[in-house]
C-alpha cells in the first residue's frame, strides 16, 4: 500500500488555475526530481497557499507526497500542502545552463516521439521537446464568464483555509494555442492549446496596461520572441479525464545559442 514520502521537486510547470471539484481552484503543477523523473503534484490551490508556500517555477520544494489513487497517470502524486518547504531557485545564468542540465535527460525529439512512447509503454504523461518549427500563435475568443457550475465551485469555502483570496478567480476570455511542426518526417503538424500560467498573467497585465492594444504586446512575447529570440521548447501533458489528449502546459525558452544544443543528441 502506498505511503507518504518526502520528495524534493524542481517545479517547472504551473498552469493558469481553473475551478475544480476538489480544491475550489487548482493549477496543473509538475516538476522534476533530483533523479531526473517527472512528477505531477495536486491539488495545488495556489492563491489559497500561505505566502511562505507560494513557490515559483524553477524553485526547489520539499513536501510529503503519496501516489495518487484517483489519477491513473503514473507521474501523479497527491501533495500535503502543509508540508511544502521552498528551497533555492535554479538560475538563468550561462544561457540557462543549470536548467538545461536538470532537464536534459527528459527531452524527447518531438511530440510524435512522446506520443509513440506513451502508446507503447503507458508513460510518460508529461514531456518536453523542441518543435522543429513554430508556425504561429492562435488566439481564440471564448466566454469571459464561468458556467453556473464553475461559479458554484468558486463560491464554496475552502475547507482548511481560514484566509482566501479577496477576489474571485478571473476567467480568461481567450484560448491560446500553438501551431507547429515536429522533426519527424511523417509529422502532419499539430495545433495544441497552451495553458501556461505565465500566459494568463501576461494577458491580464497587458490588458490593464495597453487596453485594446494588448494583443500586439502578447504576440510580441509569445509569438515573435518564441519563434525568433528563444530556443523554445514545449512542456506537454495529458488531460486527466482524457489520457490520449495532450496540451502544452508550459514553455521552456532559454536564449538561442551558437553552441551545439545539449538536446540534439537525444534519441527517442
Amino acid at each position: 500500500m502506498a505511503s507518504w514520502q518526502k520528495k524534493r521537486v524542481l517545479i517547472v510547470v504551473r498552469t493558469y488555475p481553473v475551478p475544480a471539484q476538489q480544491g475550489i481552484e487548482v493549477s496543473c503543477t509538475a516538476g522534476v526530481t533530483p533523479e531526473g523523473k517527472w512528477i505531477r503534484i495536486f491539488p495545488v490551490p495556489y492563491r489559497f497557499l500561505e505566502a511562505d508556500k507560494r513557490f515559483k517555477k524553477y524553485q526547489w520544494i520539499e513536501a510529503d507526497v503519496i501516489r495518487a489513487q484517483s489519477d491513473a497517470r503514473p507521474e501523479s502524486h497527491k501533495v500535503n500542502i502543509e508540508t511544502i518547504a521552498i528551497g533555492d531557485s535554479v538560475s538563468t545564468a550561462d544561457g540557462w545552463r543549470s536548467r538545461r542540465d536538470l532537464l536534459g535527460s527528459l527531452i524527447r525529439p518531438s511530440l510524435c516521439a512522446i506520443k509513440r512512447e506513451q502508446e507503447q509503454t503507458g508513460h510518460p504523461t508529461l514531456g518536453l521537446f523542441r518543435p522543429s518549427k513554430i508556425e504561429k500563435l492562435v488566439i481564440k475568443p471564448v466566454s469571459e464568464n464561468w458556467t453556473t457550475g464553475q461559479k458554484a465551485i468558486l463560491s464554496q469555502q475552502m475547507l482548511g483555509f481560514e484566509k482566501g483570496p479577496t477576489k474571485t478567480l478571473e476567467k480568461l476570455p481567450i484560448e491560446v494555442s500553438y501551431k507547429f511542426q515536429c522533426v519527424d518526417r511523417d509529422c502532419k503538424g499539430h495545433q495544441m492549446q497552451c495553458t501556461d500560467w505565465e500566459m494568463g498573467e501576461a494577458y491580464r497585465a497587458y490588458l490593464a496596461k495597453y487596453g485594446n492594444g494588448w494583443e500586439m504586446k502578447f504576440r510580441e512575447k509569445f509569438e515573435r520572441e518564441m519563434i525568433e529570440k528563444f530556443d523554445t521548447h514545449f512542456f506537454v501533458g495529458t488531460v486527466h479525464n482524457h489520457p490520449k489528449n495532450w496540451i502544452i502546459v508550459g514553455l521552456f525558452y532559454p536564449p538561442k545559442t551558437r553552441e551545439p544544443d545539449l538536446f540534439d543528441s537525444r534519441t527517442p
